[in-house]
């Protein structure tokens, strides 16, 4: 297969950084436990992690096809290699700030350069779009490994106990052998840069793109959709620990059940968009999300369950709202791969750097907004809220769909 080499390590990068990038939710939980962090103060975590991402992606988008889209990747793996080694020394809640600091500058370059790789690795938009929900899919099965991992290493028996900090030797691990891989694997990155070869004609290429109404609402898309994903990403953890009462290590696993569910809806989302246009799929799986919020949510209210439950004798809603996730889960790679895809390949750098941005915003504000209504109001509440932007959405990608892009030469 073309490009087989390339296409491999591309997912291997992304399969490392679903496990960082989405630990967020479980080291909120134990940070509480082990250091006594309030919510409302765990949930900046979310911002040190994407904070850093929406300001570096806004930096580097114009410049990273100069800087090459490899040595980026490399000086990505290497950083997050160095930090999740030191992890397992970690005393305090600091470190852990300074951890999603350096995964969010890591991500950046990462993401980026995965994104601009895509169009050099895919010849039609349908492959495009096929590869992109593979690839997103393989990012949920991280995050579902990643969940899995970490409960395994939680004592349940001992909330004070820091032995799960050693999942960062594996993690620490898992990133070198992907700097590794990578570093051996060639990549042709000459249609990623533009004819104009000055920095100042990379940075109004970057511009420009703001000048296309389509992007507008594309990037209003990105930024809705992740503000939803990330607050039941994030608090999922959070939420079957301290609504439903079950033990730590099981809420962990929730978050597992629920990478699960988003990683199937992104592999059939890999399968649906070679046969259905993009905006059906969306909006199949925006109302879908909406209804399952409304039927499931009022099941988890005066719930009581054993705290020494297991998932063999949990009750059915348990099951249910991590499944959720499986609606959900296609709408990004869709909206994505539709934007790429209208684009000429010497702009996927500069809108692959806005998709992260925008993204990033979007997960730090829905990560922040429930955390502050979880804490003042209830979990349910929290997830209720998640409605405005679901229809904000629609409306948006309805618009998105409408509007054509004719690239100024």
């Amino acid at each position: 297969m073309k490009n087989f080499n390339i296409k491999a390590v591309l997912f291997l990068n992304y399969f490392v950084f679903a496990i960082l990038l989405n630990s967020v939710g479980t080291v909120i939980l134990q940070v509480q436990q082990n250091f006594g962090i309030s919510k409302s103060s765990a949930s900046v975590l979310e911002g040190f992690k994407d904070l850093p991402i929406a300001i570096c992606s806004f930096i580097l988008a114009s410049f990273l096809p100069k800087m090459g889209i490899k040595n980026s990747m490399l000086i990505g793996l290497f950083l997050v290699s160095c930090m999740c080694f030191l992890m397992p020394f970690s005393n305090s809640f600091w470190f852990f700030k300074l951890l999603f600091t350096v995964v969010g500058v890591s991500f950046a370059l990462i993401k980026i350069s995965v994104f601009t790789s895509i169009g050099l690795v895919t010849k039609t938009d349908k492959e495009h779009s096929s590869f992109m929900g593979y690839l997103e899919g393989f990012f949920m099965i991280g995050v579902l490994m990643g969940n899995v991992l970490f409960s395994l290493f939680i004592d349940d028996h001992n909330p004070k106990s820091t032995h799960w900090l050693t999942v960062y030797w594996i993690l620490g691990a898992l990133s070198a052998l992907s700097f590794v891989f990578l570093f051996f694997s060639k990549l042709d990155e000459e249609e990623a840069k533009s004819e104009k070869t000055d920095w100042l004609g990379d940075l109004r290429n970057s511009v420009s793109l703001f000048s296309y109404k389509k992007v507008l609402f594309f990037l209003l898309c990105a930024f809705l959709f992740v503000l939803v994903e990330q607050s039941f990403q994030t608090w999922t953890p959070t939420f079957y620990k301290e609504i439903l009462k079950v033990p730590t290590s099981m809420s962990v696993q929730a978050g597992a059940i629920l990478a699960g569910a988003f990683a199937l809806g992104r592999f059939l989302s890999g399968f649906f968009s070679k046969r259905f246009s993009w905006i059906y799929v969306v909006s199949f799986c925006v109302v879908g999300f909406a209804i399952s919020i409304l039927l499931v949510l009022p099941l988890t209210h005066n719930i009581h369950i054993d705290t020494n439950t297991s998932w063999l004798s949990a009750p059915l809603v348990v099951y249910l709202f991590p499944l959720m996730g499986g609606l959900l889960a296609p709408i990004y790679p869709s909206i994505n791969s539709v934007i790429l895809a209208s684009i000429p390949k010497y702009l996927h750098s500069s809108m692959s750097g806005l998709i992260v941005v925008f993204s990033a915003i979007g997960g730090t504000i829905g990560s922040i907004i429930t955390g502050f209504v979880f804490e003042e109001f209830s979990g349910q509440q929290a997830f209720y809220l998640s409605l405005i932007p679901l229809l904000l959405l629609i409306i948006s990608a309805i618009f998105m769909n409408k509007l054509k892009i004719n690239p100024k030469k």
